[in-house]
């Protein structure tokens, strides 16, 4: 079976990844590049909400379980934590969602990271593609949570701070071995006065969208915005460009 496309959208906090996270995994799921895998990797876990999809649990909830409750006779605590880990999926038209939820302790991720490496491992041959939304800078590539991507997508705003941290990620994704060529550049709430994006290849310019503020004052799933939406019809571009990207890399 050939193994899913990964795809890791990183950038600064701000930058609008989930957004373009929900946007994604819809214009691929319509293109029929489904089932896909939705990975809330931000310990705020607020990707259900732009998809408009519930999550009653996190693999931080699974793990906190899996410590303080009796296990069930006849299994053990791995047992129980993977037969969790199932149940911790949300089912939707087309992918699912597995949302990381908060670390235990002071901020340490070391049983999640791990649990996560190991099931996505193992549920990621059912998946066409595997979207991860991940939290601000490398965490996850770091601590090997999602193995070596086949795309790494930078998201900037357009502004020369913005750009510049976007190359400090590239540079970290590289010194984490991460191959130059698998890592590229896209603007968000792009105006059309975006500051130069120096060596990174540029690969989708999101323009500034005003029905995704609405829909962020009204409470409702940024997937429900218009199909003429801009920011919707330029996701869907990027979506083409990744199906043709991973079609390439698999040569």
């Amino acid at each position: 079976m050939i193994r899913p496309c990964t795809v890791v959208i990183s950038g600064k906090g701000g930058t609008g990844k989930t957004t373009i996270a929900a946007l994604l995994i819809d214009a691929l799921v319509a293109a029929g590049e489904r089932p896909v895998l939705a990975v809330d990797a931000d310990p705020n876990t607020n990707l259900h909400e732009a998809l408009g999809i519930a999550v009653t649990e996190t693999i931080g909830s699974v793990r906190e379980e899996a410590f303080t409750r009796s296990i069930p006779p006849g299994m053990d605590r791995t047992g129980y934590v993977r037969y969790r880990f199932q149940r911790a999926l949300a089912e939707a038209e087309g992918y699912d969602l597995l949302a990381m939820g908060r670390p235990e302790g002071q901020g340490c991720y070391c049983f999640p990271n791990a649990l996560l490496a190991e099931c996505i491992e193992t549920l990621e041959r059912d998946y066409r593609f595997v979207v991860v939304d991940s939290e601000a800078g490398m965490e996850h590539i770091a601590r090997g949570t999602v193995r070596n991507p086949d795309i790494l997508l930078i998201t900037s705003d357009p502004g020369a701070r913005g750009m510049r941290t976007a190359s400090r990620i590239r540079d970290l994704a590289e010194s984490l071995g991460l191959s130059r060529d698998r890592i590229s550049l896209v603007i968000n709430r792009d105006r059309g006065d975006a500051a130069p994006g120096g060596d990174l290849p540029l690969v989708a310019r999101i323009p500034e969208d005003p029905a995704i503020g609405d829909a962020d004052l009204a409470g409702t799933p940024i997937i429900g915005i218009p199909a003429t939406s801009p920011a919707r019809v330029a996701v869907k571009g990027l979506a083409e460009w990744l199906v043709r990207e991973c079609a390439r890399q698999k040569g």
